[in-house]
């Protein structure tokens, strides 16, 4: 059984907790158990990802720049009930 990513994480990685005592009694239940290995997730920090990031944020740049659609454009609730089906 695993699991991939944990809903609360982006509270306990990427910043060293050492001296802390973490007060979240889900994330302490697992750490317990010897058969629990917890690690930051990291699915896109690879080369691939990052080139995929790197080049989807240019072309939204450059659709915007160019007035063009941009297919990744984050709309408004209003926005989307204006656009025609």
């Amino acid at each position: 059984l695993g699991t991939d990513v944990y809903e609360e994480e982006a509270d306990l990685f990427f910043e060293d907790l050492s001296d802390t005592v973490i007060k979240d009694d889900t994330f302490q239940l697992l750490q317990s158990y010897p058969n629990v290995v917890i690690t930051a997730h990291q699915a896109f920090f690879t080369q691939n990802a990052l080139q995929a990031i790197a080049q989807t944020t240019l072309n939204n740049i450059k659709d915007v720049e160019q007035g063009r659609d941009c297919p990744n454009e984050v709309k408004t609730e209003k926005q989307v009930a204006s656009t025609p089906a």
